[in-house]
């Protein structure tokens, strides 16, 4: 079947304002399309990246059903070329869209660990039809970017939407948006009929809610009205409510009378274990070495790693060849690249002496202590891993003789990890905190 008409039956889910301005856009890659991949252009990079996020899955559903095919779905930009304006009005559109649930982002599909699972667990005792508005409400889950907050927020969504009830998920932008354009075209009645009379409202990033008293009133009482009805409240954030800037002390003291959750970066394990569940979702197979690559080589944000795991089989099924670790790292190189340009070697040194409770003047030092000599030598061998730096470079700023010393601690950090897996798995903690703090 054509491709083209899996998009046209995307009109049916979505809004004519998002339909118009993301899906008419693409353009089906024929040439370059196998029958399990289907490759669509993007007008640009920004709208690739958001349409393969927020519809890749919903289009390959479709063109399953009607073509018993499942596919990957991968959108690429046209043009990597854009002048600055037009990513301004790209991100302006983006921010306004009325959001949808996406079908992918359920429990069940939930990779849970020590992170998230008290979050998790919340937000799954809700999700039943005697419970739902009654036990927890409202629930404020808060923690940094890509670490799930939107999926466990969506997959409460899903499972309300199952047992038939009336579910409103928006970003606190949406809902501001949303409440502005309905004032100034005098429809508020419309506006407040529609959050006001939901049985689940799920609000995201409600830290930007802060804009305006009006706004911050209007939410108030929307908040009220539902809560008073045993309607179930949900929100998130990147901070707890009491350090919210800009929010009143009666929301805060609302969005606090409940139950208040912090999801935080995974551990090693919980991250691989994610990973698998991307994999097996996106019908990705790689293998443990892979696996762990990515694992120790990115950041905590889910996100990014779902896309790289996504780009990692796009690249091998376009030029037809099969997923190996080096064909990882090669795919990988600019954006680890990337990383290492955002990493500080005093940032690794401060670190490291933090976990090993000594001094970085100690690690500078020709001190012999052996707790010394071992985080001297982790933080060399996390500086050799995570920086762009030279032997020699090095050798200065660790106040080391020369290249060769420098070389034989990271052999000696090295043979551990082989020898020893608790080291290798201290160590890999420490590599994924220094790429996490990187990316604030």
């Amino acid at each position: 079947m054509n491709p083209n008409d899996i998009l046209q039956n995307l009109k049916k889910e979505l809004s004519e304002n998002e339909y118009e301005n993301y899906i008419s856009t693409l353009k089906y890659n024929e040439k370059q399309s196998k029958a399990d991949l289907l490759i669509f252009n993007a007008p640009n990079e920004l709208i690739a990246k958001f349409i393969q996020t927020k519809y890749a899955n919903k289009i390959s559903h479709f063109y399953e059903v009607q073509s018993g095919i499942k596919a990957t779905i991968n959108i690429q930009a046209q043009s990597q070329k854009h002048t600055r304006s037009t990513i301004k009005i790209d991100i302006a559109n983006i921010k306004a869209q009325s959001t949808i649930l996406n079908p992918s982002f359920t429990f069940e599909s939930f990779v849970v660990g020590d992170s998230n699972k008290y979050a998790y667990g919340t937000c799954k005792a809700v999700s039943h039809k005697d419970k739902l508005g009654k036990l927890y409400n409202p629930i404020f889950i808060y923690g940094s970017t890509g670490l799930g907050k939107t999926h466990l927020l969506q997959a409460v969504g899903n499972a309300s939407l199952e047992m038939g009830k009336k579910v409103i998920y928006a970003t606190s932008e949406n809902f501001v948006n949303e409440f502005t354009s309905n004032l100034k075209n005098g429809s508020l009645d419309k506006f407040h009929d529609k959050y006001r009379n939901c049985d689940v409202l799920l609000i995201d990033d409600v830290q930007f809610l802060g804009k305006t008293d009006k706004i911050q009133e209007e939410f108030f009482f929307i908040f009220n009205e539902i809560k008073n009805n045993n309607g179930q409240i949900i929100m998130t954030s990147d901070n707890p409510p009491n350090m919210l800037k800009g929010i009143t002390e009666r929301l805060k003291s609302r969005f606090a009378h409940g139950i208040i959750a912090d999801i935080t970066p995974p551990q090693l394990d919980t991250k691989i274990a994610i990973i698998r569940k991307k994999c097996e979702f996106n019908d990705i197979n790689l293998s443990n070495d892979i696996i762990n690559y990515i694992a120790t080589s990115l950041g905590d944000n889910i996100r990014e790693i779902e896309g790289i795991i996504i780009s990692l089989n796009a690249y091998a099924n376009i030029v037809g060849q099969e997923i190996t670790l080096e064909l990882a790292k090669s795919v990988m190189k600019d954006h680890i690249k990337e990383k290492k340009e955002n990493i500080s070697i005093e940032d690794i040194l401060a670190l490291v002496c933090k976990e090993f409770n000594i001094k970085p003047s100690d690690v500078k030092s020709n001190n012999k202590k052996q707790n010394v000599v071992i985080a001297r030598r982790v933080a060399i061998y996390l500086a050799r891993e995570l920086t762009s730096l030279t032997f020699s470079q090095l050798a200065n700023f660790f106040v080391m003789k020369d290249h060769t010393a420098i070389s034989h601690s990271v052999k000696k950090i090295k043979e551990l990890i082989e020898e020893n897996n608790e080291t290798k798995i201290k160590i890999e903690e420490l590599k994924n905190k220094i790429l996490a703090k990187s990316q604030i």
